[in-house]
């Protein structure tokens, strides 16, 4: 159990803003040495400075940046005790799934899944190989996590994924002294960069045909309101206070208490206990 941090090894990819930069404080206040990863030097840069963290270029979706990655924390501090894979992506909602792009699919995959695989291929042979505490963390959602939105396919199908990679991973690190949580962000929507991805797609993954229109967290509630829905918003500095709980209790499942969430959680459940037909999902946004 990695009850103490101070003094400890923190990494988090996506680490140059939102959910990532936020845990990267939280784990500095701690007394955690910190190492940022992020495909976006500038803001990077930034966000290192601002935290007294090492800024490291890096991209999920390559194995062999990973294993830089993890080679120049391991130079730097010479031990990496927390790895959150936090680094995600979303394309745009582009309803139905069988039209949907295989470009946006491959994106979604690597970087979603294949990135936090990649991850712990890099990172968790030495950590494992220490003996000493550690845990990873890897971000999902309660899209796809909990129960999917049916029309942002990509990113439910993902981060369901996410879950039971992290399932997986708990029964595989077995009497190891790693533990492991799966994070879901919330409860309520957040202000971070997930809603504008498509600055960072790489152009192996680009379109054949122009996705709708970009529109960050606050245009997106905006638009919820225009449908009668009153978004509510959760500070990422209360995503990461929640991350730094779990990890000192050891604890699985990072999943804010919300009545929409135990809600859906009751109904899916039920959905395959009972093997009804899966209502919660018709007229789902």
């Amino acid at each position: 159990m990695l009850d103490r941090l101070e003094g400890k090894v923190a990494v988090v990819t996506g680490g140059a803003g939102g959910i990532g930069l936020a845990m990267g404080r939280a784990f500095a206040a701690q007394g955690m040495r910190v190492v940022l990863a992020d495909v976006e030097e500038p803001a990077l840069t930034k966000a290192a400075g601002e935290i007294g963290a090492l800024g490291v270029l890096a991209d999920v979706t390559s194995e062999n940046s990973m294993r830089e990655l993890a080679d120049r924390v391991y130079e730097a501090h010479g031990a990496a005790h927390l790895l959150c894979n936090n680094a995600g992506i979303g394309p745009a909602a582009a309803p139905p799934m069988w039209e949907q792009e295989t470009g946006d699919w491959r994106w979604g995959l690597d970087v979603n899944v294949l990135g936090i695989l990649h991850g712990l291929r890099a990172f968790l042979p030495r950590m494992i190989a220490s003996g000493e505490p550690g845990h990873v963390v890897n971000t999902a959602s309660g899209n796809g996590g909990v129960a999917p939105i049916p029309s942002a396919a990509v990113y439910a199908v993902t981060k369901a994924a996410v879950v039971t990679l992290t399932e997986c991973l708990y029964g595989q690190l077995g009497d190891t002294a790693i533990g492991a949580s799966v994070l879901f962000p919330g409860p309520h929507m957040l202000r971070t960069g997930i809603f504008t991805a498509e600055r960072n797609r790489p152009a192996r993954y680009a379109r054949t045909v122009p996705g709708p229109p970009a529109r960050d967290a606050d245009e997106v509630a905006e638009m919820l309101r225009a449908h009668g829905v009153d978004p509510r918003f959760t500070p990422v500095e209360e995503v990461a206070d929640q991350v730094v709980e779990a990890v000192r209790e050891d604890r699985f499942w990072i999943l804010p208490d919300s009545d929409r969430t135990d809600a859906m959680i009751h109904a899916r459940t039920e959905s395959m206990r009972t093997r009804s037909t899966p209502t919660y999902l018709r007229g789902a946004s």
